[in-house]
């Protein structure tokens, strides 16, 4: 196998990754219900200074008649071409810490080579946690907070956040076969997985965004500004809600899902230790508000004694 450094090539930037920090995937390509990738990379991109760390060769992993490129004609003549990417950035959360982000279309070919340049590039920056998202449409209602199924080898995330833990055989992403080669060398890894409303699938849902923030905050402790996130899936919800109550067939099926969520629920609470009592995660300045108050109340002890 031809050596995996020759999939990419690093920018200047990349003498500027701190050590020590987490890389956060996602790759579109496969599924994607809700467009919860894509949107995320796009909102991460709007929210966060990102800077490109390694830039990975299209022409040795893009079957570009299977992705065909976007060009713009106007009148008589091309004026653009758009290239897909996939590229490693660096990054720094509402609170300044520090991460990197794997984003892009999913390698059409050379998945082993470029698995190990992926770790070869962990390796390089000591990266001490692995965390990627993706989502699939399942028969869930959109009036219940959205789960996820949780795989890899972190334990506690596993435990407190799985809602749905099927054994089945399922066509794989490739980053399946990361957390899978991670797993082996026994690394911090999580995949997380939104399970998003089926009859929801073919839209661009905000709520996919702010429950992949939530859920990358959880495992990583990464900070991010979802205010306008939950602004913007209320008022989609609000419109789906319109549209249920207008539909007594389409209001059936809500209901029907909403009685076997809330029976399979029953039996499995769980809750992200993150989200308040309506489902959400605190904004960046109500978890300072908390932790002022926290330390405020640590100096009075301190004081005391």
């Amino acid at each position: 196998m031809r050596e995996p450094e020759g999939l990419y090539e690093l920018t200047p930037h990349a003498e500027d990754v701190p050590t020590g920090i987490p890389l956060v995937a996602g790759l579109t390509g496969f599924a994607d219900a809700g467009s919860a990738v894509q949107q995320l990379a796009e909102y991460l991109a709007e929210t966060v200074d990102l800077v490109p760390i390694a830039v990975f060769d299209d022409d040795e992993l893009l079957d570009y008649r299977a992705r065909r490129p976007i060009i713009e004609f106007e009148e008589d003549h091309l004026t653009s071409f758009t290239p897909a990417s996939l590229v490693l950035s660096l990054g720094r959360d509402e609170i300044g810490k520090p991460f990197l982000l794997l984003t892009g279309y999913e390698p059409d070919f050379q998945w082993n080579r470029f698995t190990a340049a992926v770790i070869g590039l962990l390796d390089r920056f000591g990266v001490t946690s692995t965390t990627w998202v993706q989502s699939v449409p399942m028969p869930v209602p959109h009036t219940r907070p959205m789960q996820v199924t949780v795989g890899g080898t972190r334990r506690d995330l596993i435990d407190s956040m799985s809602a749905w833990r099927p054994t089945t055989r399922v066509p794989s992403n490739v980053l399946h076969l990361l957390e899978y080669r991670l797993a082996e060398q026994e690394r911090q890894v999580a995949e997380f997985v939104l399970l998003v409303p089926h009859y929801l699938s073919d839209t661009e849902l905000p709520a996919a965004v702010s429950k992949g923030l939530e859920v990358v905050s959880a495992a990583t402790g990464l900070l991010f500004p979802i205010d306008a996130l939950r602004d913007r899936s209320r008022d989609f919800f609000a419109r789906v809600d319109e549209q249920v109550a207008g539909n007594e067939e389409l209001g059936a099926l809500v209901k029907a899902l909403e009685d076997r969520h809330d029976a399979y629920m029953a039996g499995n609470p769980l809750r992200s230790p993150l989200v308040d009592g309506e489902g959400e995660v605190p904004s960046a300045d109500e978890l300072a508000a908390e932790l002022e108050k926290f330390l405020a109340i640590r100096r009075s002890h301190d004081d005391d004694a």
